[in-house]
Order: structure tokens, then sequence, then C-alpha cells
């Protein structure tokens, strides 16, 4: 991803069809700065970007709910233009993952990080933009709080594949554990492809195998060479850009594990661990940072991982059971 590139566009997008000089008036700047952010020569701090993002009619703040998935309480009622809460936006993206780690998917040190997270100064836009990649793996859901990436040569293509992932992931679940079965050593090694042979790992029927296949064929997330399927696209879902139909993919997958629940015992090497208990709101808070830091880890465990011999399945919940819940 070219940054730079990404966030002249996306100034560029804001615009519209106003002039340069007419949206730095209306920025009440003396001087054409629209031009030499468009141009690459000067950037935007984050306050001022959502400042520009506000004056060319975008609800900030409902962008930035429906990109978190829900507005923070720290965040209710705040200018997003303020740079106190740019800091706390980034904070919230950076819960659960160390300033080390974070500067190092930044590309950028951990004292301009540590400033940045205080308060204590701003990054630019292209750095906003690596720091919302690094922490949330979803620059493209945030870049489409503010315009349509379709809009944006630089994400264009991205997002036509991120759109198709998502179809085909809500509508048909198993697509995802079938696209991971064919990278699967076993399935690899096979000289062509083999009805019912993902079916019969996964636990599914030929028809349902069929179906996903068709479907991920259809959106150019798999393509058949010499005689196997391979994946083209990373199949990758977050479900906090349509929270419905994120729950119904929750539902599925705990439905799975529910399901096969009863055949755990005899393999050990499967776990299923529960806990119930009490805790103070000061230690409740220390378990959410710990759950999300668990969950950030196991990702790049699973990342950098090679050769892929399994598919398998993490459900984590963490969950307040005293409060009743809101239907």
């Amino acid at each position: 991803m070219d940054h730079e590139a990404l966030a002249m566009q996306l100034i560029r997008a804001l615009r519209g069809r106003r002039s340069q000089v007419a949206l730095s008036r209306r920025l009440k700047c003396r001087s054409n700065v629209v031009y030499t952010w468009e141009s690459g020569r000067r950037w935007p701090t984050a306050a001022v970007f959502f400042r520009v993002a506000e004056r060319t009619g975008v609800d900030v703040s409902a962008g930035i709910a429906g990109f978190l998935g829900t507005l923070p309480p720290a965040l209710e009622g705040r200018s997003f233009s303020d740079p106190a809460t740019v800091a706390l936006f980034l904070g919230h993206l950076r819960e659960g993952t160390t300033l080390v780690e974070l500067a190092r998917r930044v590309g950028t040190n951990r004292v301009s990080l540590a400033r940045w997270f205080k308060g204590q100064a701003e990054p630019r836009l292209p750095e906003l933009l690596r720091v919302v990649d690094a922490s949330s793996v979803r620059l493209l859901d945030f870049v489409s709080a503010f315009v349509p990436p379709e809009s944006l040569p630089e994400v264009r293509e991205k997002w036509r594949v991120l759109e198709a992932q998502r179809r085909v992931a809500y509508s048909l679940p198993w697509s995802h554990a079938v696209m991971r079965l064919l990278e699967v050593e076993a399935y690899r090694r096979l000289p062509q492809h083999e009805p019912g042979f993902i079916a019969r790992r996964l636990g599914i029927s030929e028809a349902e195998e069929a179906e996903c296949l068709q479907a991920l064929a259809d959106s150019q997330l798999i393509a058949k060479r010499r005689k196997r399927w391979v994946t083209t696209q990373v199949l990758t879902v977050d479900t906090r850009r349509n929270p419905d139909a994120g729950r119904v993919l929750k539902q599925h997958w705990a439905s799975v594990a529910l399901n096969r629940l009863p055949a755990l015992e005899p393999r050990e090497n499967d776990l299923f661990s529960y806990n119930l208990f009490n805790v103070s709101e000061k230690d409740w808070v220390r378990l959410r940072e710990l759950h999300i830091a668990y969950y950030q880890e196991l990702r790049r465990i699973i990342n950098a991982s090679e050769p892929a011999e399994r598919v398998a399945l993490v459900n984590l919940q963490l969950m307040r059971l005293d409060e009743p819940l809101r239907i």
C-alpha cells in the first residue's frame, strides 16, 4: 500500500467539485494549502484531515463509529478536529498492542508513536493511515468512512476484492474454511482436484463443498491451475462493518464448535475451556485488554506459520453476565 498516494487521493476525493483554492478558503487558509496536500509537498495533520472531512460534509463521528462498530465512551461528544481526540482514537486502535510491535508495523520509532498517543504530537495523514493499517488491518474500511473506496485508484481493486470476500463469507460461511483447506499441504499434493476431499476433511457435505468452490471461483478468490484449485486472494472478513451479518457469522462458528463439542473428549489436542468468575471493574478492563492482546498475537502467529497443515477454529468469548441483554 502506498500510503502517500492514498493520502493525496483521499484529499482530492473529499474536495469533490470544489477548486483547490475554494477548499483552502473554506478551511480559512490564506494560501492554496490543498494544492500542496494533493501534490504531496506537505501533509495535513490527522486533526486537520478530520476537519477537512467535516467541512466537506462528512459526519466524522458517525463514520468512526461505523468503522469501530460503536463509538467508545471516551470519544462520544468530542470533535475529531481536536488533537486530543485524535490521541484518544489512536489509543483505542492501539489497545492490546505494544509500542515496540506497533512501531515495527508502522515503520517508525516508538518515541514518535508514544508522543502521538499522549497527544504531544500529531501524525500527518500518511502516518495516520499507516497506524490505522497496522493496528486494525482495516484501512479500507477506515477510508470508506470518508469517501467511496472505489473512487480511489490506489485501493479500488483491493476494495472490489474485499467486498467480494464479504459477500461470499456472509452468504456461505463454510467458504472461508474451504479456502483454508485449499492451502493445506495434503490438498496441494493431490495430482488433481478430488471432489469430496474437502468435504471429508471439514465434515461438510459434498454439495456444500461444490457450492462454496463455485462461489469462490465466481468471486475470483480461487482459480483452477494444473487441475487443482488455488487461492488467488486472502479471505479476511472483519464483521464490524456489517454488525448484523457479523452476528450471523459468529453464531454460525459458535454452533459449529457446539455441535462438535461431544467429539472433543477423545481428541486430546483439541481444547475447550471456560471459567465463570467475579472480578473488579479495574481487573475486568485488564482482562479485556489481555483478551485483545491474545487474539492479536494469535493472528500474528497464524500469519507467519508455514507450511499449512491444519485448518482450525478459534472461538473467543469474554462477556458480562450480570447486565441484562438489550434485544
